[in-house]
């Protein structure tokens, strides 16, 4: 009778294992919104009652989250099974085998991705391996206030120096303390991209940044500053410190991601002051040549250390699903991975701009693909931010980018 109960006592120890539902940590920044995930993953596990999903969140900065993933993932910790990862750091994951390659977890891998963009993919894949699913895509564009301009009659400036003089016009008559022009100077990820579009828009490229569109480009942010029509503080200012700004109805001009628009009308934590008063254009260029953009957005990875990957990978797919992808779009302002939805009712009834905006997504240019990008991210954004600060001059800091860069981008 003894060993009767002790063999029932076990198979309900195993039974009891067995149906133990898998738990998933999905690690994502303060700053990615998690409320807009938060729900989506509840919709997963009604799907798969056998899952569980909880949200780790950590660092408001793609530099700060990276900092965190690169220290778990180095001690080869199986505590995370999936992350967001900026689009710039997928070659980086997979050269340190932190990413597993999802091209086992889709039979028909080359029908299903038809769907997807096609930038977002590129920056998914390394070697021909899918490394990460797009979570959504992403690009800076020119935000504005259709208020003040059509005030002072003013147009969408098309140039930089349009920008520079509209701006300096507009501050001048509001008075107060109006911002012209918002652009992020801090030591981070968008003050890569603001310096890399400024150069592109003159013409240049990040090989050859020591060069008269490297000074016309990086001089143009310092003068901003020099002339007042950007803050004082902007070697300070992070993404989502502008984001704010402009919502809170300080700022004429500002260059943010698509993620800022839901902010503007109103799906916000903070109070809006600017909801039905902004436009988005492409960013601006010098003379003739075209507007640029930095392709932005983010992937979802999953660990390679992670002792639930096919769970993990079927949260990623359902996270690339169409019915997720326009939920994010019309909650959050996210820009779908998925050519379809640029037309959809849905979509363009919350974003009216996203019609417009496809173009320059699908046009928009990819910041340097390298293993080595941490540092090349580096190089730049210390030079940038040091340049807009006032401690090194233009040529200083842009001679010293090209130093380092020559030893990386070979």
């Amino acid at each position: 009778m003894r060993t009767r109960l002790t063999l029932t006592a076990l198979l309900a120890l195993t039974g009891a294992a067995a149906a133990a539902p898998t738990t998933l940590t999905v690690f994502m920044g303060s700053q990615q919104r998690p409320e807009i995930f938060q729900p989506i993953f509840d919709r997963f596990e009604k799907q798969n009652p056998n899952i569980r999903v909880r949200i780790e969140t950590g660092g408001a900065t793609s530099e700060a989250q990276n900092q965190y993933l690169t220290t778990v993932l180095a001690a080869r910790d199986p505590s995370l099974d999936l992350f967001l990862i900026d689009v710039v750091r997928t070659a980086t994951f997979a050269a340190a085998g932190w990413a597993e390659p999802l091209d086992a977890y889709l039979p028909n891998k080359s029908v299903y991705l038809k769907a997807f963009l096609k930038g977002p993919l590129s920056a998914a894949t390394v070697d021909g391996k899918l490394y990460a699913m797009p979570a959504f895509t992403d690009a800076q564009f020119l935000y504005y206030r259709k208020d003040l301009l059509a005030k002072y009659g003013a147009k969408v400036p098309k140039t930089w120096d349009e920008l520079a003089a509209t701006a300096a016009r507009i501050q001048k008559a509001e008075g107060g303390n109006l911002q012209g022009f918002n652009f992020q100077g801090a030591p981070i990820e968008g003050t890569v991209c603001n310096f890399l579009e400024t150069l592109w828009g003159a013409g240049g490229n990040a090989q050859k940044v020591d060069s008269p569109a490297g000074r016309q480009g990086l001089g143009f942010l310092v003068n901003a500053v020099k002339t007042k029509l950007a803050p004082a503080a902007s070697s300070e200012m992070k993404t989502d410190d502008s984001r704010q700004q402009f919502q809170a109805g300080n700022v004429l001009f500002g260059l943010n991601w698509s993620y800022a628009w839901a902010h503007f009308q109103g799906n916000s934590p903070q109070p809006t002051q600017v909801k039905g008063q902004v436009g988005v254009a492409p960013l601006p260029a010098f003379s003739k040549n075209p507007s640029a953009t930095c392709t932005g957005g983010w992937q979802w990875a999953v660990s390679a250390y992670s002792k639930n990957k096919a769970a993990a990978a079927k949260l990623v797919q359902f996270m690339a699903s169409t019915d997720v992808q326009r939920e994010m779009a019309v909650k959050g302002a996210y820009l779908p991975v998925r050519a379809s939805l640029y037309n959809d009712r849905a979509v363009l009834a919350a974003n009216p701009h996203f019609k417009d905006l496809y173009r320059i997504v699908t046009a928009a240019r990819p910041r340097p693909v390298t293993p080595a990008y941490p540092r090349v991210s580096e190089i730049i954004r210390n030079n940038v931010s040091a340049a807009v600060a006032g401690s090194k001059t233009v040529d200083a800091a842009l001679k010293d980018m090209q130093r380092d860069l020559d030893g990386v981008l070979k």
